[in-house]
């Protein structure tokens, strides 16, 4: 298959949803991708959806009373199609319509919003899914271009001053407010972007998680371009 990802070692394609969902991450494998190349008009969707807040959730119905040109058609089917598939599957899709996400500037060493690389967490074996169908596209790091911010001493220490307690009380204050899930990125290291259309499975922290979680990062947005996201 002829695509930018196939030669990346975290990166496994295919190019069907029942192998997305039924191969197994291994080794330094930790995101697959669905590659496709998609033929509709998802700009023409977004533009006609009504944003309500920063992010506003779009139901299957609001797809389907947008009067659209043939090639938003072919857009709106592939979307409700992608939301089929998924919920069949047993995940609980939404498609999103985004202005931006909430920022934490609480304090200026370590961020815990979504534009900061992390990794999702859950206390089932569970999987992300993701697929932007307009505007600025996730990114993903390997994992060993990067690390984990509550190792750096610096970053440490400061974390600690804000803790009182012991080092066992600390581990979990760290895990409460999700400093653990942030990553910095060496110097060197080269973000991969997940690019338009196509639908990608993130490895999760879980507890019968067999490789490392995936690193990943929200895009920032381009200016006066909403993205139209599928998540779950």
């Amino acid at each position: 298959m002829n695509n930018t990802f196939s030669d990346n070692d975290q990166i496994g394609v295919v190019s069907a949803f029942s192998d997305l969902v039924n191969t197994d991450f291994k080794g330094e494998m930790n995101a697959l991708c669905w590659y496709r190349n998609l033929d509709g008009d998802f700009a023409e969707i977004t533009a006609k959806l009504s944003l309500k807040e920063n992010i506003t959730e779009v139901f299957p119905e609001d797809l389907r009373a947008l009067q659209l040109s043939e090639k938003g058609n072919s857009a709106r089917e592939i979307i409700l199609n992608d939301l089929k598939l998924l919920t069949d599957f047993g995940a609980s899709p939404s498609l999103n319509l985004l202005k931006c996400y909430e920022r934490d500037d609480e304090f200026d060493f370590i961020s815990t919003d979504v534009y900061s690389f992390h990794v999702d967490r859950s206390p089932i074996a569970t999987d992300t899914f993701l697929c932007t169908y307009h505007g600025a596209a996730s990114d993903i790091i390997s994992n060993s271009q990067a690390e984990q911010k509550i190792l750096i001493p610096e970053i440490r220490a400061k974390l600690k001053k804000l803790h009182d307690g012991t080092d066992e009380e600390f581990e979990d204050f760290l895990k409460e407010n999700y400093f653990d899930l942030h990553y910095q990125v060496h110097e060197d290291a080269k973000p991969i972007n997940l690019g338009l259309g196509h639908i990608w499975r993130l490895a999760v922290d879980h507890p019968k998680q067999q490789v490392l979680p995936c690193i990943h990062r929200a895009p920032i947005e381009n200016d006066g371009e909403y993205r139209l996201l599928l998540i779950c």
